[in-house]
């Protein structure tokens, strides 16, 4: 398939039973699990913060925050650093744990498809939509509701 101007560069995050699909761009990098220094007080979707290029990142268990499961991580997760998109010039990326590796996809404009049930389906908390990639269904995340949560979490 060639890629034409309209193609975006997404990538697709297993977290729990679920996946999320999220743009390229607001990865920052991928790290091997380690676990993270606990948190006083945190909701159980904070597992901890993460050591990172001079940063002490948030690490989300989103199927935690979401509602939708436990947070698992182990020594055989992953890390995905995000760019933090709220401006907020003390929280400029946080991380989630995955399993495994993200999977780079090339989403061209028509074959992204709404997956919801057209039955007032209500999404997960700090999703934006379910949506249909090919032979995937995957959650894309509300990033903005995730860095609200976590700004919260921390000031509390």
């Amino acid at each position: 398939m060639n890629a034409t101007f309209d193609d975006i560069r997404g990538v697709l995050i297993r977290v729990g039973a679920t996946q999320l699909l999220l743009p390229n761009a607001t990865i920052s990098e991928v790290l091997s699990y380690s676990p993270p220094e606990l948190i006083d007080d945190a909701p159980a979707w904070l597992l901890g913060r993460l050591r990172w290029r001079g940063w002490r990142l948030p690490l989300v268990a989103f199927p935690v925050l979401s509602g939708q499961g436990e947070g698992q991580a182990d020594l055989g997760s992953k890390v995905v650093v995000l760019k933090a998109l709220g401006g907020d010039a003390r929280l400029p990326f946080f991380a989630l744990v995955t399993q495994g590796f993200p999977r780079l996809v090339t989403i061209a404009s028509d074959a992204l498809l709404d997956a919801s049930d057209g039955e007032g389906d209500t999404l997960p908390f700090a999703v934006s939509a379910r949506v249909r990639l090919n032979d995937d269904i995957a959650y894309i995340p509300d990033i903005d509701q995730i860095e609200r949560s976590v700004r919260e979490a921390l000031a509390a």
